[in-house]
């Protein structure tokens, strides 16, 4: 059945709250529709919080501690390791307090290998990329703090069903193109070029589906990122879409027609790989309410163009985009609102697979 989920990020202080709320919206959906809840990252802007310090507290035998720039790998285990590996405890204790009795789908999301190699530093030196070896290590250390994960949340939670992990590598386009800047802003990290984009990301999924759970690879909007995702073995590559919403009466524009991304998407299809996709927040109208048509438009039009079956839209899964989170999550009724919009677009999803 088409799918929908968010991305950890959501609104508030009280994570139990928040916690609370998400498996009240996502525990039910419309027919045809399966929703998925999510693992609540803490809506935390200090250095221990977000997304990336979960993920910082995961790392097996690789201590890391905040420095003058952001966050970069250390000599030993310090402060900064407690407080992330205190923050990961709690949080887990909250989910499992949260979902205490629920069976069915969870997804959880931490930072992918590749995006975190691009923004931690060395202990002594420039970004993680710019060392090969410092990238396997971590990569390997963040599998196994991945896999330990897994484990840990189907021992808290039995009832869950069905694990997915939400890899997010908005940054891997970037990583492709070798644009990002070394240290001192002078120059540029070299690309890496998609061979050992492959080489260092097989082994971590592998991990993943090994574990028993399903590998979600978030490239942001960089087309870019979705071959090597699908030949390092991702179970689902997620694409932000949104360049192709217009204000026409169809909704759709033909301006950003990516021929080449979604020849890209049919092939990945062909091979079993699951698409999901990240929409941008609807535009709203006083008087007709969210765009739904238009979000829908945004996939069904080009999946028609492309030559996919319409019978495929039942294994797509939809999200908020991360433009969406951004622009969305700040207050909880406009994020629960959001969440109720994508279960809408979903179920027009369901009804074209149908037909």
């Amino acid at each position: 059945m088409t799918g929908v989920t968010a991305v950890g990020t959501w609104p508030g202080s009280d994570q139990l709250t928040a916690q609370l709320e998400v498996f009240e919206d996502l525990i039910t959906a419309p027919f045809g529709v399966t929703a998925v809840p999510f693992w609540v990252v803490p809506n935390d802007s200090g250095p221990h919080g977000g997304l990336f310090g979960r993920t910082l507290s995961l790392l097996d035998q690789m201590p890391v501690e905040v420095g003058p720039h952001g966050w970069k790998l250390a000599d030993r285990p310090g402060g900064d390791v407690r407080s992330l590996v205190r923050g990961l405890n709690q949080n887990v204790e909250t989910l499992s307090i949260a979902a205490a009795g629920y069976q069915g789908p969870l997804s959880l999301s931490v930072v992918g290998p590749w995006t975190l190699a691009a923004s931690l530093y060395t202990a002594r030196g420039d970004r993680v990329l710019a060392d090969r070896g410092a990238v396997r290590a971590l990569t390997d250390s963040l599998g196994a703090g991945v896999d330990a994960l897994i484990a840990r949340i189907r021992s808290a939670l039995p009832g869950v069903t069905e694990l997915s992990v939400q890899v997010d590598e908005h940054l891997i386009g970037q990583v492709a193109a070798g644009v990002l800047p070394t240290f001192s802003g002078y120059s540029r990290i070299p690309r890496v070029p998609g061979p050992e984009l492959v080489e260092h990301s097989r082994g971590f999924y592998s991990l993943i589906t090994q574990s028993g759970a399903r590998s979600v690879v978030r490239v942001g909007d960089a087309w870019v990122g979705i071959a090597p995702s699908v030949v390092s073995g991702a179970t689902a590559v997620c694409l932000d879409l949104g360049a192709g919403l217009g204000r026409n009466e169809q909704g759709w524009n033909d301006s950003n027609w990516n021929e080449q991304g979604w020849e890209h998407l049919a092939r990945a299809a062909e091979k079993g790989v699951e698409l999901w996709f990240g929409l941008p927040a609807p535009e709203i109208s006083s008087c007709a309410g969210p765009n739904l048509l238009a979000l829908a438009q945004a996939i069904t039009v080009p999946w028609r163009r492309i030559g996919l079956e319409s019978h495929r839209l039942a294994a797509v899964t939809i999200s908020p985009s991360g433009s969406a989170l951004r622009n969305s999550f700040g207050a909880t009724a406009t994020a629960r609102g959001t969440i109720a919009t994508l279960k809408k677009v979903a179920e027009h999803l369901a009804e074209k697979a149908s037909e």
